[in-house]
């Protein structure tokens, strides 16, 4: 974590951020594709079509790289895994189902749930360790959960979980035992005996990677979920999914991260920046940044733009604009989550030029008295966050900040932006260096 003394208020910092996309350019691939359906893979939405398309997949492989693509048709398939130079191309008019069988899930693989490395049942989509990899097209991803496939796993009743089901939470003691204890991810094993649901698509250890195009529904768990990536450009994908933890994008402990004209009508977060939980977190130590958010539209449900809550490991530089969010289910707008279990490091935020019509609770969020609040060993640090011409039209209040005694939050400044109507003050508490300018309501 940079020290308070070295850093430098250069202005907007906008350069930055251009910087950053000028950095994350689409990974490009050799001339060669591969159909699907040459392999046998038959898009009739009853043939099981994994082995042809693991086949596709391998063929490209095997001849340095290129595009594999799946036509028009509804194609059944297990878990698909990704490899270097690869580009999985849902065309349109093209939806690839997965069964949601937790069975074809296995065995287990590295994966990182809710911040913590285990051993745990496949992402729908992943890769590992590889370089220039991508899934584009305008077709849909459906990853076939409901209330009776992966969702009641959670734990709610609203999501289809009956006495007997055992749900996450029970399976979580578990693991946190084991990292408490010391045991490797490798030795974390969790699957097939407990009941973590699968992310949809998680980049593991990748450079240059990029999904773009598609369209995502009825996941297990997050969406997009790169870890300990560098270069990753999320663009132009419509995600509509309402289960539990259905997070949008979750870049966590990444480097140069660019989404753009995106639409969010999702179960959880929009998009969350993360960086691990806790002791593991402290294991891996790397933080996420560099993140560039712009030309995106949110509607549902928790936080537009949040950070947290699993940043053990830190999140600086972090660059949203010219977005579009609001809805009578959408909750915040910038959503900071720590807390003393947590702790970590929230520092150079910066929100430009966003319309937010309608949201439940407020505009800018951090208490870190949420959740655990002060029971934790660790001391969280919110700092420098600079947010501009934003307009927002109903909330609950416009600011809700609440740091420590011993660690105020430092350095908000909210300049020319309109807070029309507000059902509540401000609550501000422990808070240095609080500036606000706002400019006037329309008439």
């Amino acid at each position: 974590m940079m020290q308070l003394d070295e850093w430098q208020d250069d202005g907007p910092g906008w350069h930055r951020a251009d910087a950053i996309v000028r950095r994350v350019q689409p990974p490009t691939f050799p001339d060669h594709e591969v159909r699907v359906e040459d392999h046998g893979a038959v898009g009739d939405g009853r043939s099981d079509c994994s082995a042809a398309i693991t086949a596709a997949i391998d063929d490209v492989r095997r001849s340095g790289g290129g595009r594999v693509v799946l036509g028009a048709g509804t194609y059944r398939t297990g878990p698909i895994r990704l490899y270097s130079n690869i580009d999985l191309h849902v065309a349109a008019g093209a939806t690839v189902e997965f069964i949601a069988e937790p069975e074809r899930y296995l065995p287990p693989v590295l994966t990182r749930w809710q911040g913590v490395e285990m051993m745990g049942y496949s992402p729908l989509i992943t890769a590992h360790d590889a370089e220039n990899v991508a899934i584009t097209g305008t077709g849909t991803l459906d990853g076939g959960a409901d209330n009776e496939h992966w969702w009641p796993w959670c734990g709610l009743e609203e999501f289809g979980w009956l006495p007997g089901i055992v749900e996450q939470e029970s399976d979580w003691k578990y693991l946190v035992a084991l990292v408490r204890e010391g045991v490797p991810p490798e030795g974390r094993v969790m699957a097939p005996a407990r009941n973590f649901r699968p992310n949809f698509i998680e980049f593991y250890r990748c450079e240059r990677v990029r999904v773009q195009g598609v369209r995502i529904v009825r996941s297990p768990m997050w969406e997009i979920h790169p870890v300990l990536c560098t270069g990753v450009l999320v663009e132009d994908v419509q995600i509509e999914t309402h289960g539990p933890n259905n997070d949008g994008v979750d870049p966590e402990s990444c480097t140069d991260v660019v989404i753009r004209r995106c639409r969010f009508d999702v179960g959880d977060d929009a998009i969350a920046i993360k960086a691990g939980r806790e002791e593991d977190a402290e294991r891996v130590d790397r933080p996420c940044r560099n993140v560039v958010i712009e030309d995106c539209t949110m509607v549902m449900k928790y936080g537009a733009f949040t950070i947290g809550s699993e940043l053990t490991s830190g999140v600086h530089d972090v660059y949203v604009r010219r977005c579009t969010i609001g809805g009578p289910d959408l909750w915040y707008g910038l959503y900071i989550k720590t807390n003393a279990a947590r702790g970590g490091y929230v520092e150079n935020v910066y929100v430009d030029d966003v319309d937010a019509s309608h949201l439940q609770r407020e505009f800018l969020s951090c208490n870190f008295l949420r959740g655990e609040g002060l029971a934790g060993l660790r001391t969280p640090t919110v700092r420098h966050i600079r947010i501009s011409n934003v307009r927002v039209g109903r909330a609950r209040r416009a600011l809700h900040l609440a740091g420590f005694d011993h660690s105020p939050i430092a350095d908000v400044r909210i300049s020319d932006s309109s807070f029309e109507s507000m059902a509540e003050p401000d609550s501000i508490e422990n808070v240095v260096g609080l500036s606000l300018t706002t400019t006037p309501s329309p008439a």
